[in-house]
């Protein structure tokens, strides 16, 4: 066990969007103590394309000069072959529908993929490095003072203890000034960091992905067609990937410079920049 992961274990939960990323310049300015970041990949087929780009091309390589450890985290079958999200709920007669898809009345269906992708494989390299119930790891969460309402979301297990070091800070940090401490430091800011199909992004942030992906929009849109298909099979209602109850093809427009009627502060943008998607 090297040094870095004698007890006590200290680990921040890597988004790879602006607020954690801002932690990771943080430790490297030995601003915070976290030596290890962990990234729980749902898959390259299911993570935004731009945020496993940021991550490989800036993130990485960011790290490893400053002598940080920068995990990726896979999910594996018992037999060992890769499993995706995406492979998930594309799988030929699969009924799962791990996503909070929108169900017909409105309300979002089960979220299992974050226990599952994210929760479990960041869990088990916890535990495997020595946290446990009676020694838990300090787990650093990328929380900045704009979406303090988000800490109370956060359900800690029994092996970590989780600390919000943006709000600990002196004074407390907010997503702008994040931004800043990362360009500061040399590196781009990065994007907002999901799942390209996640049912919980903003109206917004699918119009925007219209307007300059169409191609990932558009697998987006086959997705929700996917699952609509077989739900029909089983004589079920369909569901959504947004609040709209309809296609998304037919809910979100492109993106003009402005997008009336869309609330760019709704709270529904829950991604996993800061961690909290997953812890």
């Amino acid at each position: 066990m090297t040094a870095q992961h004698r007890q006590p274990l200290r680990a921040v939960a890597f988004g790879g969007g602006v607020q954690s990323t801002c932690l990771l310049v943080l430790a490297a300015q030995q601003r915070i103590d976290f030596g290890v970041f962990l990234f729980a990949n749902v898959g390259d087929d299911s993570e935004d394309p731009a945020t496993l780009d940021y991550l490989r091309r800036y993130a990485m390589p960011y790290a490893a000069e400053q002598g940080i450890e920068l995990v990726e985290l896979h999910r594996t079958r018992r037999d060992g072959s890769a499993e995706t999200l995406y492979g998930r709920l594309t799988k030929p007669g699969s009924r799962s529908l791990p996503i909070p898809v929108r169900m017909s009345s409105g309300a979002p269906g089960t979220r299992s993929c974050t226990a599952d992708f994210k929760v479990r494989l960041v869990g088990r390299w916890l535990k495997q490095h020595g946290a446990t119930a009676a020694t838990p790891a300090t787990v650093g969460i990328g929380i900045s003072l704009d979406e303090v309402q988000r800490v109370n979301n956060r359900r800690a297990m029994p092996y970590e203890r989780p600390v919000y070091p943006l709000l600990d800070h002196t004074p407390p940090l907010r997503r702008i000034d994040c931004q800043r401490i990362i360009a500061a430091a040399g590196l781009p800011v990065p994007g907002k960091s999901a799942c390209w199909f996640c049912p919980m992004k903003r109206p917004a942030a699918f119009a925007e992905m219209r307007r300059d992906r169409p191609d990932l929009f558009a697998r987006a849109c086959d997705l929700e067609d996917l699952l609509n298909a077989r739900r029909e099979q089983l004589g079920k209602d369909p569901v959504w990937l947004t609040r709209f109850n309809r296609p998304l093809h037919e809910a979100v427009p492109a993106a003009q410079d402005m997008l009336p009627g869309f609330d760019t502060t709704d709270d529904e943008d829950m991604t996993c920049d800061n961690g909290t998607c997953f812890t």
